[in-house]
């Protein structure tokens, strides 16, 4: 009968108030010791030994897969399984009340009634049990493995020891501030102010997304630690509510506030040296030295040359890994073959009726995407063989890679930056809606 309570309490402790199921849990110890479950004769020892072990399966469940659900492991990330894990952890500390408050019952008679076997077997199983809290919650974790930054520190942008590394940059009220991926990649979050504004600078390694987010949540600044991923996804957990948030979309995907959306903050993701172009004032953020073995472990992961089978690119098209440019506009979305823009150096394309123009410069690394609409005029681009630039072929004015005419007549003009991401096939195709891939011969 006890065992059934048990159980029945630890399902609906997610469907009342915690001050019922604290009620319930002090009435199990309330209960007269010569009742059955404490009488020694009324119940075979063989009862306590199962009873013991069934609760340390339970709590080792519970740990186990309150972690798997919300790592990369084998299968992990295949399901539709993050409600559980969002429910486990809402859960773990009562769990493991009530767990223990039973188990202490049945561990009086053992200790008192048991052979000296079974009292040794019950105090290695719960320390192995400690190790195993111990190990999750402060080893094995994404917010123990992928911590913060000790120091925020940031160095102008012309001081940056290596031009050609990749960078999430922000512009904000005149403030222009980049943040290295190679460093961003390990912290997954980084909290900042630009421009007055409170932000969070996120991205995900397994997935390559770089996103940008407000901290204002319902008229209020946020706060936000790693709990850990689903669908190969960082996922945050607000300090309030305790909702989970999808780093890809920034959509709030378990908890109080399901369905919410963090307002993105435009961002683009360039080499320092075309960001120190267009913006040679802006600041860097600096590694934290604390770190550093950290940051060497991603030096190769700009290029996606990683060994790990997570994050290492595939050069073919149209893969899991393969590279793929993201344009979304409101219910739909497209996403262009990263060989094929290398290829070509700049495609033309169309998105619910916006004219948009892709290119990359010359170090096949910073790309750009423009709208190609100008005082109501829809203009046609051809590239430069041999510099970084491209012409449009109406007026056969120049333009460079920031979008900005620098030559014939439409000289002093300027493309309208659409805000484009760089990933992973695997994560766009998850995360938006309605994907296409764009096709040239269409």
């Amino acid at each position: 009968m006890h065992v059934l309570l048990f159980f029945y309490i630890i399902f609906i402790s997610g469907r009342m108030p915690k001050t019922a199921v604290k009620q319930i849990a002090a009435a199990i110890l309330s209960f007269p010791s010569n009742t059955s479950l404490f009488a020694r004769k009324a119940l075979p020892a063989v009862f306590n030994r199962i009873m013991v072990i069934l609760l340390i399966v339970v709590l080792l469940f519970s740990e186990v897969f309150r972690l798997y659900f919300v790592m990369p492991f084998p299968g992990s990330q295949t399901g539709s399984t993050l409600g559980i894990a969002y429910w486990i952890t809402m859960h773990i500390a009562w769990v493991r009340l009530i767990s223990g408050l039973v188990m202490a019952t049945v561990l009086i008679r053992v200790f008192k009634y048991g052979h000296r076997w079974e009292k040794i077997s019950l105090l290695i199983g719960l320390a192995g049990y400690a190790v195993l809290v111990f190990a999750i919650n402060y080893r094995l974790s994404a917010e123990a493995i992928f911590q913060q930054p000790s120091v925020k520190s940031f160095i102008p942008i012309a001081s940056s020891p290596d031009n050609s590394k990749l960078v999430i940059g922000v512009v904000i009220n005149g403030e222009a501030r980049a943040y290295p991926i190679q460093l961003i990649g390990y912290h997954h979050q980084v909290v900042d102010t630009v421009g007055n504004m409170p932000l969070m600078v996120t991205y995900c390694t397994v997935c390559r997304t770089g996103r940008v987010f407000s901290t204002e949540v319902n008229g209020r600044q946020e706060s936000f630690r790693l709990v850990g991923m689903d669908q190969f996804n960082a996922v945050f957990e607000d300090a309030t509510t305790r909702s989970w948030w999808q780093q890809a979309t920034g959509e709030a995907i378990a908890g109080p506030l399901k369905g919410a959306r963090l307002r993105e903050i435009p961002s683009r993701q360039v080499t320092v040296a075309a960001w120190m172009r267009e913006y040679p004032n802006a600041t860097v953020m600096a590694p934290d030295p604390k770190y550093d073995e950290r940051y060497f472990k991603l030096e190769d992961y700009d290029r996606g040359t990683m060994q790990s089978s997570l994050v290492k690119r595939d050069y073919r098209s149209w893969q899991r890994k393969s590279w793929v440019i993201g344009v979304k506009l409101e219910s739909s979305s497209i996403a262009y073959d990263w060989n094929e823009l290398v290829e070509k150096r700049l495609i033309q394309d169309s998105l619910q009726a916006m004219p948009i123009l892709l290119t990359l410069e010359t170090d096949t690394t910073t790309f750009h995407v423009y709208d190609r609409r100008l005082k109501n005029q829809v203009l046609s681009f051809a590239a430069h063989v041999n510099d970084d630039g491209f012409t449009d072929t109406g007026t056969h004015s120049v333009w460079n890679m920031d979008g900005l005419c620098i030559a014939g007549p439409l000289k002093g003009q300027q493309l309208t930056s659409v805000q484009a991401y760089h990933e992973f096939w695997h994560a766009w195709q998850t995360f938006q809606p309605n994907v296409k891939r764009f096709n040239q011969n269409k």
